[in-house]
């Protein structure tokens, strides 16, 4: 089967059309009547081996959103894990209710058994609305699952090396811009300091950068402020954008990145840990517009994939560390083939996921997950 592959951010705006489900290797829609589970798998691509995403358990106001939302993001997991360098494809499924009221041992139960019929096609983990104790759960039903707690073989919590991730991508973009990867004494906006952004300021702290953040949750910046007093506080995302940053790293919400927004920034880079960063496509070139070099946060991001990935061959902290370490070469990677080829970095990024699908998966085919025998 050849894949014709679809960037993930033409995939985030396409909507749920026929032209996006075709793109897709394959898609499952599971329902059991006595649990109440109601979910859809998505892999989008085997290329590289078995498909690797989390279970999203939300509240969708319909079934087909929730189908837009599994298409899209099982696409942008496939380049990201190919970009990680990854020999694992994209996938990602989604649970379809509350969580505070369906979620069940037998309805987590009921769904590890529709992932283990995939065969290993698709490996699952955590994500919005699930938690490593519920693929405790699943994996009683499936081997095919990831993001396990600490005392069932887990790695534990995946901000750890998301952070380390953007890290790693900010110096190579510091590289990239001012000749050097040292951010000592450069300012660094952090929108957002949940467990990531929290992480990566406590980074930027010791790197001798000058932090100035903001989060809707004053107990968040409290945190910070307390672990790190010399951090400064302002009340919202206008207000840290019109600070003379240097840096502006976006760790909460997709789509802060409006044409408004970037007409405001100072910043000469854009690097940060929330997925979906564009409010729309035509953003980017207004980044380049302005000389902001923008560092694709699917790129950046990565660290936690890497670590849940780790844990597939029974998780080594050391090994997982030093993979989480190339997002550097990789991100140095991108800006210089955007440079050379005069494309936005997120093109590049796509072109460079794209060859390794193309170029390994010619030799994989179609990865068949565990045969069974007649």
């Amino acid at each position: 089967m050849t894949n014709v592959f679809a960037s993930p951010h033409s995939a985030h705006h396409a909507g749920n059309d026929s032209t996006d489900r075709a793109e897709h290797e394959q898609v499952v829609f599971c329902q059991d009547s006595r649990t109440g589970l109601k979910a859809i798998i998505g892999i989008y691509s085997t290329a590289l081996g078995p498909a690797l995403g989390g279970t999203r358990f939300y509240p969708y106001e319909s079934e087909d959103e929730a189908l837009a939302d599994v298409l899209r993001l099982s696409s942008a997991m496939a380049y990201k894990s190919a970009l990680a360098g990854l020999d694992l494809g994209g996938g990602k499924a989604v649970i379809i209710g509350d969580p505070a009221e369906l979620k069940s041992e037998a309805l987590l139960r009921a769904y590890g058994r529709f992932i283990e019929s995939l065969g290993g096609r698709y490996i699952t983990a955590c994500d919005v609305g699930t938690r490593s104790e519920d693929m405790d759960i699943v994996a009683r039903e499936s081997r095919h699952v990831t993001g396990r707690t600490v005392a069932n073989g887990g790695a534990g919590d995946s901000s750890v090396l998301t952070a380390l991730g953007v890290m790693h991508g900010m110096r190579a973009a510091a590289q990239h811009i001012w000749g050097s990867p040292d951010l000592r004494g450069r300012l660094v906006g952090v929108e957002g300091v949940g467990k990531v952004g929290h992480r990566l300021a406590g980074h930027l702290v010791e790197a001798g950068a000058e932090v100035v953040l903001c989060d809707v949750n004053d107990g968040a910046v409290e945190a910070v402020r307390n672990e790190h007093p010399a951090v400064r506080i302002v009340p919202d995302v206008d207000a840290l954008v019109a600070e003379r940053l240097d840096v502006f790293a976006p760790c909460a919400m997709g789509g802060v990145l409006t044409d408004e927004t970037v007409r405001a920034l100072t910043a000469r880079i854009v690097c940060g840990a929330a997925n979906n960063q564009l409010a729309h496509p035509g953003v980017e070139k207004l980044l380049a517009d302005r000389g902001i070099l923008y560092a694709p946060d699917y790129v950046v991001n990565s660290g936690g994939l890497i670590q849940v990935a780790d844990e597939i061959a029974g998780f080594s902290y050391e090994r997982a560390h030093a993979a989480c370490a190339k997002i550097f070469d990789t991100t140095a990677k991108i800006f210089t083939i955007a440079d050379s080829d005069g494309v936005p970095p997120s093109v590049a990024a796509d072109r460079l996921a794209e060859r390794r699908m193309a170029e390994v998966g010619r030799l994989r085919g179609i990865w068949l997950g565990s045969r069974g025998t007649a």
